[in-house]
């Protein structure tokens, strides 16, 4: 069924009001998880947001939780989340490397003790839409196998790069596993296949089953041993520039919080020329001869673009069965 996007929105804060969350605070939620939900990523919008609440109630998120400033270093910052919701610290760590980058160039702010972010995408957007680059990523909890290995000991670490561009942000929002956690649950829940093959079953095959590569617990990660390389990587930078918990702290705790994150702005040369390079770059790629003549060649972020049209003037898509047990919260 689809619900107007205002509707969804409203709902959420009333919810989170319900929760103790300041006025603001319970808008700002409100506002990404609706537009998580109106970009596509349900997986992160009304899909998770039963779970947000769950963690409120357990106090693993604390609504009045605010971030601090630990440590700065000229275009560096440390930041300490104290366990606040996980997308109000990340607006507030973009914005503040936003400002940075406004006076440096580049700008980076880590923060340690902060809880999921949701939809990674969302800073990329936000860093675009105030006309800089944006690089952001966090680790998780043990979800991935590294390459050679059969128990998870790698987080699928998202990362984000996102270039403003004024026919349509580019943003590349990818978890570095082959499907986050949040779409095999999707697949699973709707009885589906994966496209490709996600991950293992428990004897060691390739599978497209999301229920047995979900309970074999081995997730494929992009590229194989470079996705393995790619996500240690991560996590490493998150851990030692925000000087915060380690994918394996994370792990060895009941329930993934106290993450560490990272988030970079750097201000690109306001030029035509810049424009020219991007332009060039994106019709280069789409250039290429299409396998299927109704697929055209998309660049990151442009399918995104396209669902939010769509849900914007039809109604946010949503899932009957948690939209009334959002209502019923």
């Amino acid at each position: 069924m689809r619900i107007p996007f205002e509707e969804l929105k409203t709902e959420f804060k009333r919810v989170l009001i319900k929760l103790d969350f300041p006025e603001a605070k319970a808008g700002q939620c409100a506002q990404i998880f609706a537009e998580n939900s109106r970009d596509g990523v349900y997986t992160h919008g009304l899909n998770r947001f039963p779970t947000f609440v769950k963690y409120v109630k357990q106090g693993v998120i604390k609504p009045d939780a605010e971030p601090t400033l630990v440590n700065a270093f000229g275009a560096l910052e440390q930041w300490d989340g104290n366990l606040g919701p996980g997308i109000i610290n990340a607006l507030f760590c973009m914005n503040r490397a936003v400002e940075l980058a406004e006076t440096n160039g580049i700008g980076c702010v880590a923060i340690r003790g902060t809880n999921h972010w949701m939809r990674g995408g969302t800073y990329g957007w936000q860093a675009a839409d105030a006309g800089f680059i944006g690089i952001n990523f966090t680790n998780t909890i043990a979800n991935v196998a590294p390459w050679g290995g059969t128990t998870p000991t790698l987080g699928n670490n998202p990362l984000v790069i996102s270039v403003p561009r004024k026919e349509g942000h580019v943003v590349l929002d990818m978890a570095v596993s082959q499907f986050s956690i949040g779409k095999l649950q999707q697949y699973q829940s709707y009885g589906e296949q994966l496209p490709v093959s996600g991950g293992y079953d428990k004897e060691g095959n390739l599978s497209t089953n999301p229920a047995a590569i979900l309970d074999s617990k081995r997730v494929l990660p992009i590229g194989f041993w470079k996705g393995s390389g790619l996500s240690l990587v991560l996590d490493l930078l998150a851990s030692v520039l925000s000087q915060g918990k380690s994918t394996k702290q994370i792990s060895d705790q009941s329930i993934e919080s106290g993450i560490s994150q990272v988030f970079i702005a750097i201000k690109p040369q306001n030029t035509q020329q810049t424009d020219d390079l991007i332009e060039e770059i994106i019709n280069f790629t789409k250039s290429s001869h299409q396998t299927n003549a109704n697929k055209p060649v998309a660049y990151p972020g442009e399918s995104t673009l396209k669902t939010r049209r769509e849900n914007t003037t039809k109604g946010v898509l949503v899932d009957e069965k948690i939209w009334a047990e959002v209502r019923a919260l």
